[in-house]
């Protein structure tokens, strides 16, 4: 098993630990993504082999940089390259804040949001594929309840590698369209949610791979392609611009969570609907994306 670690500069500020937290909800371990003292890992698919990604902070937030430990099998100086840049991309190391946070300072309640957490990115899934399935896994059902469903699901079908302990990789498409509905709701997938990951599994092994390949379209594009496969509508595929494509204005307005945020941190609790808490996210745009992740991490943080 070879050993190369690397480094990288993320474009500052950037908070790794706030970061690489929202990758595991601010938990130890959480799927395919851990933080346990410092260091963030992630078992990577590179297609012809497993590598176990483990980054830690070197720097400041302000100074920020990365020392990325690759590990695997007869490793390549291109199996480094193609896992450092993915995992780049999984923690959002390339985002700049600076014109974000420029708009923010208008809004007192986001700027004070933006000042707790100073330097946090925008977490990405590594393909289109995965932020469907999550976002698929999550459709209303509780936070609480979608993660037992995400990790059952990725302990089942993802593959997996020992290397100091057991790491599993988010699943192959071709691993879950072989599933029967029976194996999927054995992991407290409904009949209907079952059905849909069945499909999105088989839109990912079409041969013209147009899935993975939706970030050559617009945003108003995406969503329509996206929204033609089964059980996809369009609160899931905000998500996937927002995750899978790092598109900087999507907005998941129907999220009943980013509603209550926006009602009790805007609207001293009065309950919007889907479509006055679109009016109201034009204030953040360009930048809804981030405004977005900002809320979602107040909420958890018990601010809103």
């Amino acid at each position: 098993m070879d050993t190369i670690t690397t480094n990288a500069k993320p474009i500052a500020p950037f908070d790794f630990d706030l970061t690489a937290g929202y990758h595991t909800y601010f938990r130890e371990r959480y799927g395919t993504d851990s933080l346990v003292g410092g260091i963030y890992r992630r078992l990577l698919d590179l297609g012809d082999k497993l590598v176990l990604v483990s980054v830690r902070s070197t720097g400041s937030i302000r100074e920020p940089e990365l020392a990325i430990e690759v590990q695997g099998a007869d490793l390549t100086p291109q199996d480094v390259n193609a896992a450092s840049r993915q995992v780049m991309w999984v923690l959002g190391g390339e985002q700049d804040l600076a014109h974000f946070y420029a708009k923010a300072e208008s809004d007192p309640i986001l700027s004070n949001i933006i000042n707790n957490f100073y330097g946090l990115h925008l977490p990405h899934t590594a393909t289109v594929f995965e932020a469907l399935l999550l976002a698929i896994l999550g459709q209303q059902i509780s936070t609480a309840v979608a993660r037992i469903i995400r990790t059952l699901l990725i302990e089942a079908y993802g593959l997996s590698q020992i290397f100091d302990d057991i790491h599993y990789a988010f699943p192959r498409p071709e691993s879950l369209q072989t599933a029967t509905l029976a194996d999927l709701r054995q992991l407290k997938l409904s009949q209907r949610k079952a059905e849909y990951v069945k499909g999105i599994a088989a839109e990912a092994m079409d041969g013209s791979g147009w899935l993975e390949g939706l970030g050559s379209l617009d945003d108003a594009e995406v969503v329509s392609r996206v929204t033609q496969i089964r059980g996809v509508g369009h609160w899931t595929a905000q998500w996937v611009l927002v995750r899978a494509l790092g598109r900087p204005d999507a907005f998941p307005s129907g999220d009943l969570a980013l509603q209550r945020a926006i009602s009790n941190l805007y609207c001293n609790g009065e309950k919007l609907s889907a479509g006055q808490i679109e009016q109201f996210s034009k204030r953040w745009s360009p930048f809804r994306t981030y405004a977005t992740v900002y809320l979602f991490t107040a909420l958890r943080s018990g601010m809103a």
